[in-house]
């Protein structure tokens, strides 16, 4: 199969879809409560634009567990989040679908893009997600929460398992699509463009400011006509690339 002539990455929560956490965020809580014996919870926490593992990481030291009891308690506590989920997540998940998801979807699919995920989602969460939404089939791989430390750190696991795979060639351009300031960030620390959508939670104000190379309302706006006038124009302010500026790995992280 011939390398595809772009690849495209994937935020899920507040980009693909909306509101669909729910049952997510209480796999997280049922998780840590079956390991630390104790009840934590994530509501009064902003979950927007984090990483599931730092979230687990957060629900364990509320529930009391000192740093190395979350070390090792970690890799346990994702295996049961996802087992959770999995057991109870809803029907189906494709009233959820942000605007324009399925037909930018196809589009995409038909113009033979490679497409591809990075989300803070664990692994089996975030596919259970799609397969519930109906859109799984369209993604090819992804780069998800329990792989990397930050979200920076997935784009680049992502763009190089792609080029590894060869989906793509490695003079081909990659655009990030998210909802937050965070997937920007990593869009601009790998040095490809950046398409933000203001469908997710947080304000339209602070999106903007994250500077991405396009903006859209929703992925309605999002034209194969606009993504072919941005990939000829070069990535601006990305000769050398800056410090990351996403959420710094946490202390008990292991080397990425």
């Amino acid at each position: 199969m011939a390398p595809a002539p772009a690849l495209i990455l994937f935020d899920i929560d507040g980009t693909l879809m909306s509101r669909a956490g729910a049952h997510h965020k209480r796999a997280l809580e049922e998780a840590v409560r079956r390991m630390a014996g104790r009840t934590s919870s994530l509501d009064a926490v902003p979950t927007h634009g984090k990483l599931d593992r730092d979230l687990l990481n957060l629900l364990l030291t509320e529930a009391g567990l000192s740093q190395r009891a979350r070390r090792l308690a970690l890799p346990e506590t994702i295996r049961l989040a996802q087992s959770i989920y999995i057991e109870s997540s809803p029907p189906r998940l494709e009233d959820r679908l942000c605007p324009g998801v399925r037909p930018l979807l196809e589009t995409l699919a038909g113009e033979k893009f490679a497409l591809g995920l990075v989300t803070g989602n664990l692994t089996a969460i975030g596919w259970r997600k799609l397969e519930l939404a109906g859109i799984r089939h369209f993604f090819q791989f992804g780069a998800f929460s329990e792989q990397a430390a930050t979200r920076a750190l997935l784009a680049r696991a992502a763009i190089r398992h792609a080029r590894k795979a060869q989906l793509v060639e490695r003079a081909a351009p990659v655009a990030l699509i998210g909802d937050h300031a965070n997937d920007v960030h990593a869009a601009h620390w790998n040095r490809i463009y950046a398409i933000a959508t203001g469908t997710g939670l947080g304000s339209t104000e602070e999106l903007r400011a994250a500077r991405p190379h396009l903006f859209v309302t929703d992925l309605t706006e999002l034209r194969i006509s606009a993504l072919a006038t941005l990939f000829a124009s070069p990535i601006a302010g990305q000769t050398k690339r800056r410090r990351e500026p996403v959420i710094p790995p946490r202390p008990d992280a292991p080397p990425a």
